[in-house]
This record gives C-alpha cells, structure tokens and sequence, in this order.
C-alpha cells in the first residue's frame, strides 16, 4: 500500500524559491495562474478575529494534508486552509482506489494519511513557506493580500480527542514554537532567522463521522472551547434534510440514480435536534470567550455502485454539484432560525460559477475540494476570483460587503441582504440545470489505448489533477533504440538477440514521485488512456528507504552520486557509472557492444534496462526542477 512521505522542507523551499525567481511554472502551476491580489477590490473578510485575505480555500481532504498542496492553494489565491482531519486512529488502510470525481465526486477516504506528529510538522512547514515567499517579495502580492489562517480539523469522538496525542498536535498548532525553532535551520541563511508565526490556529471544523449523535457532538464542541480554548465551528451533515426531503432533493428533483441508504440517517441528528444542539452551544460559547460557527456541510453518504471504486466499499462519500443543492437548502432553513448571528462556512458543489454567490450570501470561509480534482487542479482558482471581480463590478461594490448589499439591492443592513440573498438564490437553485444529473452524468472520454512506460498522448491532464502533486513532466529527447539482449556463451563471448526497436517520439514525458501517491485513483480517472497514470508510468521514490518500503513495486531511484536503480517487473536493476548491474550479471559497460565482467550461464542481459536507466538518469536530474533533481 501506498504511503505519504513529507519532503523536507529546506529542498522544497529551495524549489519554490528558484521556481519564483523565474518566469516559468512554480510548482508546475502556469504563472498566469499565480493569484496577487484583487485589482482594486477588497477580497478581505474576518473569520472569529482574523483578517484573511480571501474567503476561499482548500476543504479538508485531500488537498490539505502536505506543504506543498497549501502552497500551491496559496499560490491560486486561496487564504483559508481547512487542514486535513486528524484522528487518533492514524495507522489506517483506506482503500485504493480511493477518490472517483469522474462526474460528481465521490470517495471512501475520510482522515489523514499521516501519522499525528508529521501532520503537525507538515503544517508548520506550510505556515513557515508562506511566510518565507510573502517575504522574498517575490510574489508580488498587493498590500494586505498576504493575510491567511489555518483552521484546525479533528474527529472523531471525544475520547480520542481527549487523548494525549491529539491534544499534543492542538496545543502543537497553538504554540509551535519547538517545532518552528527546529525547522528554521533547514531554511537558507536570509529567512532562518524571519520572526515566523508560532500560534498557527486557535479556530477548529469539528468533522465528526457520519452517524455521530447529537450529545457526542455538543459534549467534543464544549470540551474544545472550554477546555482547549478554540474558536469552534460546527460541520453538520446533508441528513439534516431528513430522508423524505434529501431524497426528494437527490433522485426525484435532481435526477440521480444512486441510492441514499435508510444507515445514513439512523443516528444523525435531525434538524430539529441540530437546532437545539446549537442554541445550546451558543450559550456556552458566549460563557467561555469563543466564536462559534456552523459548516454546510460534510459529504453524503451514499450506496456505491463498484464501477470504479472498491466493490468492498459498501458506501461512498459523495460530493460535488447535487451536494450544492442539498447544503443550500440546509442553509436556508438554518437562517430562517438563526437569522445571521451565527457565521456560516460552506464547502458543497464549490466552483468558479457560483463562488460569488456563496460570497453574496455571506458565507465564509468559503472551501472546495471537487473542483480541484478536476483538470487545471489549482489553477482553476484564478477563475474564481476572476468571477468574483467580475460579479463585483457589475453592481459597482469594491467590499465583499458592498457586494452583499448591492446584490440584494442598496439600502438595506448587511445582515438582512444575506437573508434575502440566501432565500433567493436558494429558491431557484432546484430549476438550475447545471446542478441536474443530466448535466453532470458525461465521464471523462477514453480513447481505448494502453499507457506504457514512455510515450502517450502527452496531454499532461495528470499532473495538475494529482491533489498532492506527486505527477511531473521531464524532457527525454526523441530516440529510437534497438531492443538488444545478450546471453553469455561458455567461450565468455555473447549471444546476440534483437528485437522490435523501443521508439521514443513525445516532446516530453509524465512520472510519478512515489512519496507524494497515495494510489488515489484520480489521474487515471482523468487520463485519456487506461492503465493509471501511477501505476504505468514511471514512479520515482524520493530515499532508500520509500524504496525498500515497496520492493515488488515497480520504479526507480535516483541518488545523489548518479547513481540509478530501477525495477522492472520486480526485477531490480542498478546503474552506477558505466557499472550495470541486475539479476545474475554485473558488467561494465563503457563498450557496450563488448561489455566485461560476470553474468551467469543462461542469463539473459537486457540492454534496453540499461539504457532506460541511463535516460531516466540524465533527464531526470536535469532541468526543469521537480522534486526529485531538486
């Protein structure tokens, strides 16, 4: 199985660096796509005390677990991160495939895939990145635009949460000061010593799991802000519509197929309940000093159908446009109670249509996570800010409150404009065809072919759709090499054998950083051929030890001194200087067509191993930069 490896964090500051003083991509993110600013507007909004730049941001999943995918949000505009959840239980075997947003989105992954103490390390590393490239100057961010928080994310029962390593990774993030200081000397000698923040989040999502009763919900909600001392927010589920409702909304409105299991409401509170549970958490929040919130909404859980997900999964997660429908109609109703008292952050269905809507209706943060699975990964965010800016100048607002007001109409107070905008847009969300199942039941087309190692259709949709960008092009120059394999004859000459020539015709080639692919599936939902991405192309681990971890896995291994290793078929092979190596031989092959040294009788010596190796090698630790020559 596969495993999530951080990168350390003086290599990948080294990158992003280098990458910014440039003119081309930085983190494989076109620089057209880097996101400075508003253009003379003020996308600026307070979250519980924090003034943050923007109200968008990456949903915790799966584009919120490493460094490099905060930074990459970051780098799109994004100034909310809701971290991944984090668990006790963090030693998990989640199925692969994993995530499925061929249409609407679908997963069976619901927590961190990284131990306790390395999500703590990975998000000081994010928070110091950031301050290190606000910094630099490099960005060439307008004033004010540099402002982010970081929103903290646990499950998913009090007990756990109680439970000296939880609290350990809580007060970690409240007070990182241990960690901070121990990272600063990996950074070059100009940033070491910037005053980096140390208290990286004193606001948290509760993600409790799906079928999580109303007391366990009240009792972790009061525990971490009376206890803790956090700012709390309160995600609750699309089952809040109640079965007749949310299936009404779901199969008969909207038109999907998929089944809404009777399981998904048995122990999920019912709205009634929610409203209760609520009202009671004000009064204790208003006691103990904290904001609090409520987040429409968390995934729903459906029946899956096994067509691309695991058939052991007997329920996916969905997400994405019908999820939209059914969380804004949450949202309705909660404010017909609560009116606008209570801040509201929302992550359904999110994209660059209807983000300014969310933002009209006063919702913040506001986070996706669907959409940036989809082609364009994180440079799809340029767009929401470009419709935003756009929304914004059709009704003359230069605030994000102005543009509540004048959207509702002038005159009126901002929190009776979020009403009305809310009752309004949610009252003709049910006749917008975008949101239907037949405007979202098209998949990805596939052409037929089969990936192979080298050569494809080269339409790079893999790279930016990976969540923790482990995909990467490199150049490997047009060739053709004939397939040569040699067998030692008893005099100690060779056997020659030829084959169908290996043909290399792309202008650049795709593969994998292993460290970073957790066999999620996506890109090979997104390529036009089959076979994955991940799993076909070559996979490039990042030390010897990611290497040892998967020894019948097939890729390669790229060491300082030059030297290469590679498996094929399970077969492993090395290439150190003119020195080849593999099962049964060992030959120097500074003549190739004569090489010296020893193979075993019988054993066949595949050259075109050799030359793959040699390849991988010299185009691999060139240029452009990636993660593995950087």
């Amino acid at each position: 199985m596969a495993h999530l490896v951080p990168y350390p964090l003086s290599r990948l500051a080294s990158r992003i660096l280098t990458e910014l003083d440039g003119t081309g991509p930085v983190l494989d993110l076109p620089r057209k796509k880097l996101v400075r600013g508003g253009a003379g507007r003020d996308f600026s909004t307070t979250l519980h005390g924090h003034r943050v730049a923007t109200p968008l941001g990456p949903a915790a999943g799966p584009h919120t677990q490493l460094a490099q995918n905060i930074v990459l949000a970051y780098l799109g505009g994004c100034r909310v991160f809701e971290l991944k959840t984090v668990q006790l239980m963090d030693e998990l075997t989640i199925p692969r495939p994993c995530i499925d947003a061929r249409t609407v989105g679908f997963n069976v992954e619901w927590s961190q895939e990284l131990k306790l103490e390395q999500s703590l390390e990975e998000y000081v590393k994010a928070s110091m990145l950031l301050e290190v490239l606000v910094a630099s100057g490099t960005l060439g961010l307008e004033p004010g635009f540099e402002h982010f928080a970081f929103d903290l994310s646990v499950g998913y029962d009090l007990k756990g949460i109680q439970h000296e390593r939880v609290q350990a990774f809580l007060h970690g993030m409240m007070d990182a000061t241990a960690v901070v200081d121990r990272l600063r000397t990996e950074l070059p000698k100009p940033w070491r010593d910037l005053p980096f923040r140390t208290r990286l989040s004193d606001t948290l999502t509760l993600s409790t799991f799906h079928g999580c009763p109303p007391g366990e919900i009240e009792g972790i909600t009061r525990y971490l802000m009376e206890e803790v001392g956090l700012h709390c927010v309160v995600k609750l589920n699309p089952t809040l519509n109640g079965p007749v409702e949310a299936r009404r909304l779901f199969n008969e409105v909207l038109g999907y197929r998929y089944c809404i299991p009777d399981a998904a409401f048995e122990n999920d509170p019912t709205f009634e309940q929610a409203v209760e549970l609520i009202s009671r958490l004000e009064v204790s929040a208003k006691k103990a000093g904290r904001g609090l919130g409520v987040k429409f909404s968390n995934t729903l859980v459906v029946e899956n159908e096994g067509d691309f997900l695991p058939k052991s999964e007997k329920s996916a997660y969905l997400s994405g446009q019908p999820l939209h429908v059914l969380a804004m109609s949450l949202v309705a109703r909660f404010r017909e109670v609560f009116g606008d008292r209570l801040p509201i952050s929302f992550s359904a269905g999110i994209d660059a249509k209807n983000f300014p809507d969310a933002v009209a209706l006063g919702l913040g943060p506001v986070t996706v996570c669907t959409d940036l699975l989809r082609p364009g990964g994180y440079g799809r965010l340029a767009t929401y800010f470009q419709e935003l800016g756009a929304r914004m100048d059709a009704v003359g607002a230069k605030t994000l409150d102005e543009f509540v007001l004048r959207s509702a109409g002038d005159g009126q107070d901002v929190s009776v404009a979020r009403l009305a905008n809310t009752r309004r847009y949610v009252a003709g969300l049910t006749q917008n065809p975008r949101y239907a199942a037949a405007a979202n039941a098209k998949a990805p087309r596939k052409v037929g072919s089969k990936l192979v190692l080298f050569d494809c259709l080269t339409c790079d949709k893999c790279v930016p759709v990976c969540p923790n960008h482990a995909n990467f092009t490199y150049a490997l120059p047009p060739t053709t090499l004939p397939v040569v394999k040699l067998t030692r004859e008893a005099g100690g000459g060779w056997t020659r054998h030829t084959g169908a020539p290996l043909v290399i015709e792309q202008k650049h080639q795709l593969a994998t950083y292993a460290d970073f692919c957790n066999e999620c599936g996506n890109c090979d939902v997104f390529c036009p051929e089959d076979g994955g991405p991940y799993v076909l192309k070559p996979r490039f681990f990042g030390t010897e030890a990611t290497w040892a971890r998967e020894p019948k896995g097939d890729g390669f291994l790229l060491l300082k001194d030059g030297t290469t290793r590679g498996r094929f078929g399970g077969r492993e092979y090395e290439l150190k200087g003119q020195r080849f190596t593999g099962p049964g031989f060992e030959l120097d092959v500074t003549n190739v067509e004569q090489p010296s040294g020893h193979a075993d009788a019988g054993v066949e010596v595949d050259l075109t191993f050799l030359h793959i190796l040699g390849w991988l090698r010299d185009s691999v630790l060139g240029l452009p930069v990636n993660y593995v020559n950087a």
